[in-house]
């Protein structure tokens, strides 16, 4: 009785071990089918790539080209040569090409696929070893960034990595525009990994980037990177910015941002930032200030003194504008019409507001002025009174209007936007000290936008570079447009404004741009730095040309400088020597001029 029990277990056993065999089986066979079937070019294509052997080829970068023609970023020839461990024979040659002799044995004897062991070798060496013919040792063009004019510009058209992907600047902005799309060169190999020569390469060429072509003009950023370093120098300051841009429609012509840095070289550190001041403690536990060199610098201070040294001032930081912005104020007085060309002022050197005194920067006072003479002579407490008739609703909203709230939508990455109180928290004080330009602060293109709308008619603009990308064969690929608002302030307050700007340059305050032949609008700076009373100022100067009609409006910031720090004294010349180069090259013709006396 047990052995038949036993029998029967066994053969129960016996059949489910047979059923799951054959279940195992069938879906075996099933799996094969659709393997066969269905899924047959899949893995035809897997097994393809298992001997396929891919180096890509790298698309050519789109040049940078200033739109007088001037080839500002460009391209030049490299080679990276890579190894493949399976197919090299003589590993001593290999290793014996002259390059870092222990990296590239390293690579000989790793078991790889492909190694690579030298990017951006010049031409000159790829050629000759690609000649020495050695199995094994793959030789591949490629490219690399080459900037023609070294620190032109640098702080605008910026950077690639060893990617040639783009970093900063202009660079990176348009990187979809400039970069193109890699090809690849494809080889077969057997089992073992060896080329199988007589199935020859494949190649997918790839496709090259776009031309961007830009406003920058060479001509006109070089005479004005030139005015900036012979001021910087003089006046042995931070920093020295200028801009020159087309007041009309908002293009760039010029920006520089002295001490600029090598675009070929752009981790090395420039002279000016090859050290570091920091506080450390001491051993009795003491704030002791030092300066270290960039031979003791941490990798992290050398990185905080690249980005410092990368930093454009003219839209990445923002500062108190100080007088320049008194255009702004008298706009909206005149926009509103709480002030008028007949009404008066009188200064006797200070204003009291809100139990606080504030000065003139003439002490003694200007005594009786005129709407026209309180702009001619910079007047505080005359604006600090233009102001407070505007309120501090309307003058937000003329701020407003003249996009002075707003980032200005520069194509350059990192535009810094506006600081200011909130308009329910802005008093009696917070709006005697806009009036004049303190209290808040903005970057320098904001303000250069704001004055040009004031004097193109009511207009505001985007300020930009980009005018359209063109393809290898020379045919325009894309153009670009930019937004512009109408009715920023009107035709007649402009036209007004246009005036009185001419007489701060004929008369008043901007005297030192003035150039005989030309009508030149303008107006003058000195904003003192946080913390008041630290002894440093930031100098500066607005001017355009023809005041009546304008084509061109430049503005200069002399960051700290030593010694005399009058806006007018010392940053107008600046503006004025740039006008002298850029205004028979930009076609503006000298006339006889004649001022009214009124």
């Amino acid at each position: 009785m047990e052995n038949r029990r036993n029998i029967g277990r066994m053969k129960r056993k016996l059949m489910f071990g047979v059923t799951l065999m054959m279940a195992l089986v069938i879906l075996l066979l099933v799996r094969l089918a659709v393997i066969m079937l269905v899924e047959s070019e899949y893995y035809g294509q897997r097994a393809k790539e298992l001997h396929e052997r891919e180096r890509p080829i790298k698309a050519a970068r789109g040049r940078i080209i200033s739109e007088d023609g001037t080839v500002l970023a460009s391209n030049k020839t490299v080679c990276t040569i890579s190894v493949v461990h399976a197919q090299i024979t003589d590993p001593e040659r290999v290793i014996e090409l002259g390059m870092d002799r222990e990296k590239v044995s390293k690579s000989v004897n790793k078991v790889s696929s492909m190694e690579r062991i030298k990017t951006n070798v010049t031409k000159e060496v790829g050629d000759a070893i690609r000649e020495y013919g050695l199995d094994g040792v793959k030789v591949d063009e490629d490219s690399r960034r080459y900037y023609p004019f070294g620190n032109l510009a640098s702080k605008v058209i910026g950077f690639t990595g060893s990617d040639n992907q783009g970093i900063i600047g202009l660079e990176v902005r348009y990187e979809e525009e400039l970069a193109g799309k890699a090809g690849q060169i494809l080889t077969m190999t057997d089992a073992g990994g060896i080329e199988l020569k007589e199935e020859g390469e494949s190649r997918i060429e790839p496709v090259n980037g776009d031309d961007l072509i830009i406003s920058l003009d060479y001509n006109i950023q070089t005479y004005a990177q030139q005015a900036a370093y012979k001021a910087y120098e003089a006046k042995q300051a931070k920093r020295v910015s200028i801009i020159v841009m087309n007041p009309q429609d908002g293009k760039i012509y010029a920006m520089v941002n002295v001490p600029e840095y090598n675009l070929n070289a752009p981790y090395t550190l420039t002279e000016e930032y090859s050290y570091m001041t920091v506080t450390e403690k001491n051993d009795n536990g003491e704030d002791v200030t030092r300066t270290i060199s960039k031979d003791e610098l941490t990798n992290e201070q050398k990185m905080d003194l690249l980005n410092t040294m990368w930093r454009n001032f003219c839209i990445n930081d923002t500062y108190e504008p100080g007088s320049t912005f008194k255009m702004i104020t008298a706009t909206a007085a005149l926009e509103k019409g709480v002030v008028s060309l007949n009404d008066s002022f009188y200064c006797k050197g200070s204003l009291t507001i809100g139990g606080r005194t504030i000065r003139c920067h003439k002490t003694a006072g200007h005594g009786s002025q005129t709407f026209a003479e309180t702009l001619m002579n910079s007047c505080n407490p005359a604006f600090i009174t233009w102001g407070s008739r505007v309120g501090a609703e309307d003058f937000f909203a003329y701020m407003k209007k003249l996009g002075l709230l707003g980032r200005t939508g520069v194509d350059l990455p990192g535009e810094a936007g506006t600081i200011i109180h909130k308009l329910e928290n802005v008093g009696e004080v917070e709006l005697a000290t806009m009036s004049f330009g303190q209290s808040f602060q903005i970057t320098p293109l904001q303000l250069l936008r704001a004055a040009s709308a004031i004097i193109n008619g009511g207009t505001l603009i985007t300020p930009h570079f980009a005018v359209r990308t063109v393809n290898e064969a020379g045919e325009t690929t894309k153009v670009f447009e930019y937004e512009t608002v109408e009715n920023a302030v009107s035709k007649e307050t402009g036209g007004l404004m246009k005036q009185l700007l001419e007489k701060v340059v004929s008369e008043g305050g901007g005297k030192r741009c003035y150039i005989e032949g030309y009508r030149i609008g303008g107006k003058t700076a000195t904003s003192q730095k946080l913390p008041r009373g630290s002894g440093k100022y930031i100098a500066s100067f607005i001017g355009f040309a023809p005041a009546d009609d304008p084509q061109v409006i430049a503005m200069c910031i002399i960051d700290e400088p030593q010694g005399i720090y009058y806006g007018g004294t010392i940053a107008a010349p600046v503006i004025r020597e740039v006008f002298e180069n850029i205004l028979p090259y930009l076609g503006i013709e000298q006339e006889v001029v004649e001022f009214s006396n009124e």
